[in-house]
């Protein structure tokens, strides 16, 4: 069961993420720097946002334990007639478990990145919503139609 903590002080929980060490593969191609993504297998940009994406992938395979076979990355929905592309999506039992919106270690997590989170799960309807930028994460599950804020992410 997830730990969920109600917050009457108008303040955000941050969950303490601790990274796994891993050794990413990382190479130079046309004077920019590309990392291989075990879970796309293909060699993506490493942009910072993407530096974050790939350290929050580890510590959902190595530490949570998430089954890496059913983590999907970067995959386009339409939201209405708008094509989006959510950052991560963790599935159980066929369907979309748990929405990861990541952003790079300068952005702040904003209600506007909570809302970009949000509107994804408009389709995506996954009952946990994460939102990270490396430094500081903040995870709600949706339940009922409210938001709890949780202390740590739930155990798969």
């Amino acid at each position: 069961m997830a730990k969920i903590r109600k917050n009457s002080g108008g303040t955000s929980v941050m969950m303490k993420i601790t990274y796994p060490s891993y050794d990413f593969r990382i190479k130079e191609e046309a004077g920019k720097e590309w990392v291989f993504d075990p879970i796309r297998k293909q060699w993506v940009r490493l942009t910072p946002e993407e530096w974050v994406r790939q350290h929050f992938l580890q510590y959902l395979v190595q530490e949570k334990k998430y089954p890496a076979s059913l983590i999907a990355v970067e995959k386009e929905i339409e939201l209405g007639e708008l094509k989006k592309r959510f950052d991560i999506v963790v599935y159980k039992d066929q369907a979309p478990w748990m929405v990861v919106e990541c952003k790079d270690t300068t952005t702040s997590l904003t209600e506007a990145v909570f809302r970009q989170a949000l509107h994804y799960n408009i389709v995506l309807k996954a009952p946990f919503i994460v939102v990270t930028n490396g430094s500081y994460t903040q995870g709600y599950l949706v339940e009922n139609g409210r938001l709890a804020e949780l202390e740590a992410l739930p155990p798969y």
